[in-house]
């Protein structure tokens, strides 16, 4: 790898810091062959939500735009001078990741820019872009030229990436209507949002977290202890959430005290060498 690859890839582990604690932990405990890589996809990832959550005193459009063309170009090219998509393309081209991925990514990132609610259809096209296509590319990572394994895996992956969106929709249920004018559910509204229908999302996150820990448990060993960590951070978020009343969903964003990571790093990685029940 040269040293511009390097130090570009090293700007968007850094980035993953700046912005999520959680998922840099998750990373740490890859193997150190991957460890890089999956920074190149959040990186990129981080950059295009900050665009159309962040960039308020901006033209969203344009930047989204903008930032859609230069990421194409430069998997074209093999190169770019912006460091986040330099290391981007980097990992789309040397792990061989389906540009196919990429443009639904980008097509939900578009969504956020005009839509304010969501029809089943719009939902599930918006969840699989935003959320499960980073999982396929993770997994594409992990299964390097193993298509048979990658193809096997795809339905569990996608079913995480389901999983962790819909809890983040609940935790930023407050932020992404106030701030943003954003409601993700279909079906339901904000004055109609209660423990029946708070309930009924949760009966169907907890669907997709079954069916994703079966993809879980298969994973490759070098890659497995990152994801659980992953996966069971965000159980214990999600159980967090369950247990209060829908109008503290309002009030409070919850989240899982540093100590608590730790112990969750500590249960999985004996679940880990024990093997995964």
């Amino acid at each position: 790898m040269d040293l511009y690859t390097h130090n570009a890839l090293h700007l968007s582990k850094l980035t993953t810091k700046n912005y999520s604690t959680s998922f840099s932990l998750g990373v740490s405990l890859l193997q150190k062959e991957y460890r890089l890589p999956i920074y190149g996809i959040y990186g990129f990832v981080r950059v295009a939500d900050e665009i159309v959550d962040t960039f308020h005193d901006q033209n969203k459009e344009r930047k989204l735009a903008e930032f859609r063309k230069d990421t194409f170009q430069s998997i074209e090219d093999g190169m770019s001078t912006n460091p986040i998509l330099h290391a981007f393309q980097w990992v789309v081209n040397e792990y061989g990741i389906d540009a196919r991925l990429i443009d639904a990514f980008l097509v939900s990132m578009e969504m956020d820019l005009s839509k304010k609610e969501y029809t089943p259809e719009e939902f599930k096209q918006y969840v699989y872009g935003s959320a499960e296509v980073v999982g396929l590319m993770c997994l594409r990572v992990f299964y390097k030229g193993q298509d048979e394994a990658y193809e096997a895996l795809i339905p569990p992956a996608r079913k995480l990436g389901e999983a962790f969106q819909k809890i983040n929709f609940l935790r930023d249920i407050q932020s992404d209507y106030e701030e943003r004018g954003r409601f993700y559910f279909p079906g339901v509204e904000m004055h109609t949002f209660n423990n029946t229908t708070k309930n009924l999302i949760e009966q169907d996150i907890q669907k997709d977290f079954d069916e994703a820990y079966s993809g879980v448990k298969k994973l490759n060993n070098a890659s497995r202890l990152g994801v659980l960590v992953s996966y069971t951070y965000y159980r214990r978020l999600f159980d967090k959430i369950r247990k209060t009343d829908a109008s503290n969903i309002f009030k409070k964003r919850y989240r899982i005290s540093n100590v608590r990571k730790i112990w969750i790093l500590v249960q999985s990685a004996i679940a880990v060498k024990l093997g995964i029940k």
